[in-house]
């Protein structure tokens, strides 16, 4: 599925949103004002809002429900869904182990801040990138920890 958009340049700030926006979906952006998802009900919804919310800026945008002419195309979508998404799963591992080693004291803290995040990244994981079990692996044994830790 496709967003075709055009915003005026100024005022920036509905740019700024809909990129914003564009983000928390997971949408691949494939050239200038041109992003792709995979067709869900959830995300035809929330494209369909964001075009109008476009064209209520001066914009112009439409949605396009599409596939791929061949095969090959649309795994290369996936992968870089997939890709993309890996390097915040591995962040995201790598904070919680930190956290582990250091027995960070405001560990409940980041515990919360980082299954949030975790919840954020998998909403747009469509694809199910490689790391995505174990970073929830990760925030799972930091979990762990801090339920055998004393009170």
């Amino acid at each position: 599925m496709f967003l075709l958009h055009r915003l005026p340049r100024e005022p920036s700030a509905p740019r700024i949103a809909l990129w914003r926006a564009l983000r928390r979906l997971g949408a691949l952006l494939l050239g200038d004002g041109l992003v792709a998802l995979p067709a869900t009900a959830r995300t035809i919804e929330h494209l369909e809002w964001l075009a109008a919310g476009i064209e209520e800026q001066g914009g112009s945008a439409s949605v396009w429900v599409a596939r791929p002419s061949n095969r090959i195309v649309g795994e290369r979508l996936e992968a870089q869904s997939r890709d993309a998404l890996d390097g915040e799963y591995r962040a995201l591992m790598r904070e919680a182990e930190l956290v582990y080693a250091d027995g960070e004291r405001e560990a409940r803290r980041a515990l919360r801040r980082l299954r949030g995040e975790l919840r954020r990244i998998a909403s747009r994981d469509f694809f199910g990138a490689p790391s995505g079990a174990a970073s929830r692996a990760a925030v799972e044994r930091l979990a762990r920890r801090g339920a055998e830790a004393p009170a």
